[in-house]
């Protein structure tokens, strides 16, 4: 397991882009039979992936960083599939994951187990992981089952649905705040007007980037912009203090997932166009 450590607003400003992407950029997922996986010191998030093809995968505590007999022992974790037919095993208890279905699963759950269908088109399973001070149940959703949003305009080239999984009003949890944002085609802005949320952080996976397209995500403080440029399948981690937008070269799709403070959605500092810098 890796560990990241995120630097301060002002040490940030004078980053390079190879630094900012060795501390926000996650561009290790999805490596075929293995579970990398990074721990942030940012709301202690983990965030990995399981791509079992030839063999199942056991979701294992890492001991040294997490000091736990098993990985959920003091833990929630959300869970979506972006590949193809998949099950999770939770406790004995297993769970078809479709493309693009959903699993939280929670703490005090001693075993995850990831599996696939056909080992040549393999699930490409991602989870965004936090420390959890109560149980919640473990709870599959479909993808025609989450609840959407549908945000945006042509003119704004922003027209998207954001699909909500795990919320208040979805699968309940302790801390953790999930869904999957699909732009329509012509749109490539994503969260724009910014806005930050200093109660808790947010992690973005992007995903559906199409090979000869790229996304540049925009972070850092309002006044004081970077950008990283994301391909198919890379994270970024998003301390609180920074915004998260993108644009790409045509549309893609992105899940979020969010920890801190509070579990609700519309808690946005949100910044005026005139000020960012």
């Amino acid at each position: 397991m890796e560990v990241r450590y995120s630097p301060d607003p002002v040490a940030y400003r004078t980053m390079t882009s190879a630094e900012l992407r060795r501390f926000f950029l996650v561009d290790s997922l999805f490596v075929p039979d293995s579970l990398p996986m990074v721990y942030s010191d940012v709301d202690r998030s983990i965030t990995g992936s399981a791509v079992p093809a030839q063999n199942q995968l056991r979701l294992l505590s890492s001991k040294k960083e997490m000091a736990a007999e098993y990985f959920l022992e003091r833990r929630e974790v959300g869970i979506i599939n972006i590949g193809d037919e998949g099950h999770v095993i939770a406790d004995g208890k297993e769970y078809k994951m479709k493309c693009k279905d959903g699993l939280y699963v929670g703490r005090g759950t001693k075993e995850v187990v990831f599996g696939s269908v056909d080992a040549n088109a393999p699930a490409q399973f991602y989870f965004v992981s936090f420390p959890a001070h109560a149980a919640m149940p473990t709870t599959h959703v479909t993808f025609s089952n989450a609840e959407p949003a549908r945000l945006g305009t042509v003119q704004d080239a922003n027209k998207r649905t954001i699909h909500k999984y795990i919320h208040p009003k979805g699968i309940k949890s302790c801390q953790l705040v999930m869904g999957l944002t699909e732009l329509e085609e012509g749109s490539v802005w994503n969260t724009m007007p910014v806005h930050t949320h200093q109660r808790r952080s947010e992690i973005y996976l992007y995903f559906n980037v199409a090979d000869d397209a790229v996304v540049l995500h925009l972070l850092g403080e309002p006044t004081e912009t970077k950008h990283l440029l994301i391909r198919n399948g890379q994270a970024v981690i998003s301390p609180s203090w920074s915004i998260h937008s993108g644009v790409g070269t045509r549309n893609y799709s992105f899940i979020w997932a969010m920890g801190g403070e509070n579990q609700e959605f519309d808690d946005m500092d949100w910044v005026p166009m005139g000020v960012l810098g």
